[in-house]
């Protein structure tokens, strides 16, 4: 049985200070964390190191629907852990009714294209695909138009059971605008890509799973701390080894299969070059733990 203890420290509408500890059954500490100053998000550093950074998206009344401030408060929080050498993954979450529910359709609905052009309406959504550090989406209740392209903008994504995904755009006269025709079409192929933006329908995990969409299915419960955990097994790692390997993945996406391999062999050679190879191979011929310098 797990306890969340937690001390928030609230002025008017801004979380200036949270400070917050999994506890076990046996009291052991999962994870302390101290909260920034936000108004839309929840941003903490799990894990038994302090070296996953988690964002929560945290505008529940709305289902946390991705209004033009939360996502700049998003890009923020996971700009800032990409660039702390100490965070070796990073976890976005919302909570058990929502991921997020979309983007916030009030917002866009008297915008023009010669505004989106000029303004780069949903440019800045980009910094979350393009983190360096592995993502990951721990997607709960509706992961909805855009809270599907965000959570598809992520590296991996471990659902909660009764989770809900689709891209309902179709219905309100556009189509997504993040991502979402482009992304489902290169992990499900075109049939269901077309299936699901075309008729707007929504989605199971365990149907997004069955598509390779979602890696992992847990109970809404437990998703959190199985995400986390997958977060501290990656921040395990070289940071830099990571980071190659992440890119080099990336790459089978925007290339062939004859270009993605010779990347794929320049990359594997490049690790040579580290300090963080030599010392992985010598700890695992002296059967011992490595000590990763990240160089």
């Amino acid at each position: 049985m797990k306890i969340v203890i937690s001390q928030l420290l609230m002025r008017g509408s801004r979380t200036l200070a949270a400070r917050s500890c999994v506890v076990d059954s046996i009291g052991a500490k999962l994870f302390y964390s101290t909260q920034g100053e936000y108004q839309h998000i929840l941003s903490d550093v799990v894990g038994e190191k302090k070296n996953v950074g988690l964002v929560t998206l945290n505008r529940p009344k709305a289902l946390n629907a991705l209004c033009d401030a939360l996502v700049t408060e998003l890009s923020q929080a996971v700009s800032a852990f990409d660039a702390d050498q100490t965070i070796g993954a990073i976890v976005i979450t919302g909570n058990e009714k929502a991921f997020a529910a979309g983007a916030d359709i009030k917002e866009m609905l008297n915008t023009t294209y010669s505004s989106n052009v000029k303004g780069g309406l949903l440019e800045h959504w980009n910094k979350v695909s393009e983190c360096r550090k592995p993502v990951i989406a721990a997607v709960n209740g509706y992961a909805l138009g855009g809270g599907c392209e965000l959570a598809m903008m992520c590296d991996i994504i471990y659902a909660g059971e009764k989770a809900k995904f689709g891209q309902p755009e179709i219905a309100i006269g556009t189509i997504p605008g993040a991502g979402g025709t482009q992304r489902i079409a290169r992990s499900c192929g075109k049939s269901k890509a077309m299936e699901i933006c075309l008729t707007g329908n929504q989605f199971t995990a365990q149907e997004a799973e069955k598509m390779g969409l979602v890696s992992k299915i847990f109970p809404p419960d437990q998703l959190l701390n199985e995400t986390i955990k997958l977060g501290e097994k990656i921040a395990s790692h070289s940071p830099i080894i990571v980071a190659l390997c992440k890119e080099s993945v990336n790459t089978a996406y925007e290339t062939t299969l004859k270009q993605g391999l010779v990347f794929e062999k320049r990359t594997f050679y490049a690790t040579f070059a580290t300090e963080d190879r030599k010392e992985g191979m010598q700890a695992f011929v002296d059967k011992r733990a490595p000590n990763w310098k990240n160089n």
